[in-house]
């Protein structure tokens, strides 16, 4: 659902998967701009339609669906699809609130469909090869930046891009929030285009995030340390590099020039992340088997997200920023 840039992608790896052999067909796109809803189907070969309903009306055979719209009609698509007996994958964020998120959570396991939340950083081959490397995470530094685009100027960038990282580091650590310390600034749009972040879990770990649509470069890094180790993960280059000291060196490893402290790779095969996520979503509607990362996650960064906003929000009126922050340019 959505003929939009990432509704495109979607009916993209859709097509791949179904010419690869993976058993699936792709059967239309919906967009209430018709016209663009009719591009993207005659691209992959199937039917556009310009409403949700005129599709479950139309292919009764439609099991799964991609919910590519904007966040704030998450809940009523994925209502439509759901109660219609298709399984979806919801694009991050879950919604727009968390009632909105509650409300879908209870729907989806009232109708008993498969319900997914499309973080698909957890796909990342780099994150699936970290997480066996886990112990005891005490200290992350994260940096998602992008270049400046008219993309996703609804949402501040917490909403748009550092939501990947909290929901990947939560699972790391897998420890309840228990502080949050924030302060973020709109630059080119009328939303905070750069923020940083200090979150302290309940198990003592602390995390930097620093997250920017506002960049001269495009830089996704994710540093943790542990007892023994230090480990670096490049969502881009798709690798991870672990350095250990004594014992926690890994047989593999390649001696440094300090001698005690030994690095390794781990091998991983590059596979795009949207694919492995599709791929993944599939096999559950499939095997009617719980999401890799279902609604609940969703929600959980969700939540922490919408915290760090509103903790933005009181930095801003504490120091008086809303006073002095001029007004955002427009055309730039």
């Amino acid at each position: 659902m959505g003929a939009g840039a990432f509704g495109r992608n979607h009916a993209r790896v859709y097509d791949q998967l179904g010419k690869q052999g993976e058993g699936v067909r792709l059967v239309g796109v919906v967009d209430p701009d018709l016209t663009r809803a009719d591009t993207l189907a005659a691209e992959f070969g199937c039917r556009g339609f310009g409403s949700v309903e005129q599709l479950v009306r139309t292919h009764h055979e439609v099991q799964a669906a991609s919910v590519a719209v904007p966040t704030v009609d998450h809940l009523a698509v994925a209502r439509i699809l759901m109660e219609s007996g298709i399984d979806v994958l919801i694009e991050k964020p879950l919604t727009s609130s968390l009632a909105e998120a509650d409300e879908l959570i209870a729907l989806a396991n009232s109708v008993g469909r498969v319900a997914q939340v499309g973080h698909l950083e957890r796909f990342n081959p780099a994150v699936l090869a970290t997480f066996p490397l886990i112990t005891q995470p005490m200290f992350f530094e994260v940096h998602r930046l992008s270049v400046f685009t008219p993309r996703s100027l609804d949402v501040d960038v917490v909403l748009d891009l550092m939501i990947h990282d909290l929901d990947v580091v939560r699972a790391f650590v897998n420890s309840p929030v228990r502080e949050i310390r924030a302060v973020g600034l709109p630059v080119l749009s009328g939303k905070v285009d750069i923020a940083n972040v200090r979150i302290q879990f309940a198990s003592g770990c602390v995390a930097n995030f620093t997250a920017s649509r506002v960049s001269t470069e495009r830089v996704r890094k994710l540093r943790f340390f542990q007892p023994g180790q230090y480990i670096s993960l490049d969502y881009g280059r798709q690798d991870v590099l672990v350095f250990g000291v004594g014992e926690q060196g890994a047989a593999s490893s390649t001696p440094t020039v300090n001698p005690q402290i030994k690095v390794a790779k781990p091998d991983i095969t590059s596979v795009e992340p949207l694919q492995g996520e599709l791929r993944s979503f599939l096999d559950c509607v499939r095997r009617r088997t719980k999401p890799v990362v279902p609604l609940e996650d969703g929600r959980g960064a969700l939540a922490v997200a919408l915290d760090i906003v509103r903790t933005i929000e009181q930095h801003r009126q504490d120091v008086g920023l809303d006073q002095l922050a001029p007004a955002p340019r427009r055309g730039v």
